[in-house]
């Protein structure tokens, strides 16, 4: 295939609506629908975030510092007694899942199956590993080197993605935290929004720049680069998304990501000094 027939494919996706199915609420429900799942979910972690980066652009004016002199944290201790701390970790994540669990309700009263609709099943087990792995590969190496290289310049934080410690545990919690985030973010921002936003009548383009956009807000109490770095794997993400309809991919593709970033930090920290 031609690069011509390829970007030829792409535009194809803003003229061949979404096929969507059939609701009964109106677009108005639909509209607030969306915005109260978001304020119990990423759009509420985006709020924060944005109080985040404003917080810490005024601790940089007044220190005379850059955002690479702060750290972001992920997947910090909870508790001082290692099983006492395993157990937050799990109760997290477990209830970090909700609002996913959520929207696969909301949408799957009005269908037979919200979760084969969505492609959060395992009905193409070697398709859907396959494009998240390949997924995972174009997005992964770049993406390391924008978070380098913006942390270099001074517009992102230095983000520390496990503090766990050396315990029995930490590795199976730092991979079920990136399976909750990719299934939680992916299930959200695609297979929901894309439904909902089209359903109310929004055209495609927005649907896709509005989830992108939500998408890098959530990520900026990293910095600037943790913005744009997220912002373009949602648009990423929501091409794949249009072209195949499946959101497995994606979660697959987040869950390697996010896995190699919290386990190799774990591993490596110690040892390589630009992490």
């Amino acid at each position: 295939m031609t690069i011509r027939e390829r970007l030829a494919g792409v535009a194809d996706l803003w003229r061949t609506p979404m096929s969507v199915p059939a609701t009964p609420l109106t677009r108005r429900q639909l509209n607030t629908e969306t915005v109260l799942v978001l304020l119990l979910s990423l759009g509420a972690s985006a709020i924060y975030s944005l109080l985040s980066i404003i917080r810490r652009l005024v601790v940089a004016a007044q220190t005379n510092t850059s955002l690479n002199q702060q750290s972001s944290s992920l997947n910090t201790s909870q508790a001082q007694q290692q099983w006492l701390d395993f157990i937050y970790q799990v109760v997290g994540i477990g209830l970090a899942l909700v609002p996913a669990i959520l929207v696969i309700h909301l949408l799957g009263r009005e269908m037979t199956s919200a979760t084969r609709y969505l492609g959060f099943d395992l009905t193409r087990p070697k398709f859907d590993l396959s494009l998240g792995a390949l997924l995972a590969a174009c997005i992964g190496i770049p993406g390391l080197a924008l978070y380098v290289i913006a942390r270099d310049l001074g517009f992102n934080t230095t983000v520390v993605a496990s503090g766990l410690g050396d315990t029995w545990w930490s590795w199976p919690v730092l991979i079920a935290s990136a399976a909750q985030n990719a299934i939680v973010e992916e299930v959200i921002m695609l297979g929901y929004l894309f439904t909902r936003w089209t359903q109310a009548g929004w055209r495609l383009p927005v649907v896709l720049i509005t989830s992108a956009v939500v998408r890098g807000s959530y990520h900026l109490y990293q910095g600037f680069g943790g913005f744009l770095g997220n912002l373009i794997m949602g648009l990423v993400f929501g091409l794949v998304y249009l072209r195949v309809r499946r959101v497995l991919p994606m979660v697959v593709a987040h869950t390697i990501l996010d896995t190699v970033a919290f386990v190799g930090y774990a591993l490596l920290h110690n040892s390589v000094g630009w992490l």
